[in-house]
């Protein structure tokens, strides 16, 4: 993509659309995103002083990885919630042991950078980002035997060139964006890829990090947000997610507010519990006979 002012896409209001149709008559696509990260001790954490090593701020994050992800599992399994995890691949070395549970609960790998310390944007060069691009979807792959087709960049940032480079890779849908409720269509020099709803800020990190929300206010945040969202599912399709941290939702004071946010969104018809390449493979099909007709 070259420098532009606006996005890879065309303006296109949301109440001028055809009605989205999700597959069986559901109202609703709901996916749940883990971002499940490896951290560097010897690096600065983002978003941190600067400090090396930051032991308390890397702590919490291993907490994630070693007891705060089986934790979150547990529940999401528990109300048939399958994971779209975005995968540091760097994960796939350090607590293979997670990638392993993954697999077995049938839950989608998307990229995610190697490391969380290492952002695309601060790569330096365009063919260093993309480098990290390639490496971090054949390390996943080599973990797992499957591509992933999707990608959420660390930092949820990008350069100029990576959606060319994602489409080169062969991902298919791209979170970075979160500027829709329904999936966009995006087109790039390379193709197209489409751009997945992140939850418009249902995020654990920016309630409790940016917020200062306790569990309590993050349960609602989830129900007041799926509640609007399912009531404008009634005249068309809509996708509702949250994105989650295994070091900030699953800790013992917090993930009851997951759980019991889970039952209250698996209390309604018409809620179709899916992955983001589910959600993407159906969309595209949809959108090819909208052209058809």
């Amino acid at each position: 993509m070259e420098p532009r002012a606006y996005g890879p896409y065309p303006y296109e209001p949301i109440v001028d659309r055809p009605p989205l149709v999700w597959p069986g008559g559901a109202r609703i696509a709901f996916w749940a995103i883990p971002n499940i990260e490896v951290f560097a001790l010897d690096e600065r954490m983002p978003d941190g002083p600067g400090l090396i090593p930051d032991v308390s701020a890397w702590g919490r994050r291993d907490y994630g990885n070693r007891v705060g992800v089986f934790r979150m599992m547990e529940v999401m399994e528990r109300h048939g919630v399958r994971g779209t995890v975005a995968l540091n691949s760097e994960v796939c070395d350090a607590a293979p042991r997670i990638v392993e549970e993954c697999l077995r609960l049938g839950w989608e790998l998307m990229g995610h950078c190697e490391s969380n310390t290492r952002r695309l944007n601060e790569a330096g060069s365009e063919a260093a980002a993309g480098r990290i691009v390639a490496r971090t979807l054949e390390r996943i792959e080599r973990a797992t035997g499957r591509r992933p087709t999707g990608w959420l960049g660390a930092g949820r940032q990008e350069t100029w060139g990576t959606l060319d480079r994602l489409v080169a890779e062969g991902c298919r849908y791209v979170v970075d964006w979160d500027s829709d409720d329904q999936p966009v269509l995006m087109e790039v020099a390379g193709g197209t890829i489409v751009s997945m709803p992140y939850g418009a800020g249902v995020s654990d990190k920016q309630a409790f990090e940016g917020s200062g929300f306790s569990a309590d206010d993050f349960e609602r945040m989830i129900r007041r947000a799926f509640d609007v969202l399912y009531a404008e599912s009634a005249v068309s399709g809509r996708v509702a997610s949250v994105s989650l941290h295994p070091y900030i939702i699953g800790v013992p004071h917090r993930i009851g507010a997951l759980d019991r946010a889970l039952a209250h969104i698996g209390s309604h018809d018409g809620v179709w519990l899916a992955t983001g390449e589910e959600i993407v493979a159906h969309f595209l099909e949809w959108k090819a006979g909208q052209g058809a007709g």
